[in-house]
């Protein structure tokens, strides 16, 4: 693919992540995005040319995103917990349109089943990458921790991302030492109990 038709289908799919964190499911066409990013009608459906393919399109780009933001290595917990904060109140506040983006479409597949998969193999993409880069500070456990807390962080995320209510970073912090504390002490409790399991 020549690197003129990348970079527009990298524009017209940041254009649909805006359009659809401003305008919903319900506005979100291929004409709205046109005028998100700017672009002569039809730009946006000369490259995707179904709704679906758009979609799929917005759900890879986001987890582009979230990959380019996550750390090429972590120290130690400590260093991990500063480093989530710090993901966490970008996410929340000037990265907030991606997660408004993100709940439109987990509402929307409730309703279309069909948006599940892409949603799942995303989820599924970041809990790897945030495991690969926890391993050399949790061990062999990272992806069951990574899994733990998905839950959590992604209700704190959730409250203050569409409350727009900007986390204090020092209480954020040590929410994130409980939860990781927690999720390490909880997936090796439940690896010792593993029938064949032999504790290090």
């Amino acid at each position: 693919m020549e690197t003129s038709a990348l970079s527009r289908r990298t524009e017209i799919a940041d254009a649909a992540i805006k359009t659809l964190a401003n305008e919903g499911m319900r506005g979100f066409t291929h004409r709205a995005v046109d005028r998100t990013a700017g672009l002569p009608q039809g730009s946006t459906s000369y490259y995707y040319r179904t709704r679906a393919a758009l979609l799929d399109a917005l759900v890879g780009r986001l987890v582009e995103l979230d990959e380019l933001e996550l750390p090429d290595q972590l120290e130690d917990v400590e260093d991990a917990i500063g480093h989530m904060a710090g993901l966490l109140i970008s996410w929340a506040t000037d990265n907030r349109e991606r997660q408004i983006a993100r709940y439109e479409l987990l509402l929307e597949s409730t309703r279309r089943p069909e948006l599940r998969p892409p949603l799942d193999r995303a989820r599924t993409q970041v809990q790897l990458m945030l495991a690969a880069r926890l391993h050399g500070v949790i061990g062999a456990d990272a992806e069951g921790v990574v899994r733990q807390l998905t839950a959590p962080l992604d209700g704190l995320l959730m409250y203050h991302a569409t409350l727009a209510v900007p986390p204090d970073r020092e209480q954020l912090t040590g929410q994130l030492r409980g939860l990781i504390e927690w999720a390490i002490a909880y997936q090796r409790s439940s690896d010792s109990s593993t029938p064949g399991h032999e504790a290090p």
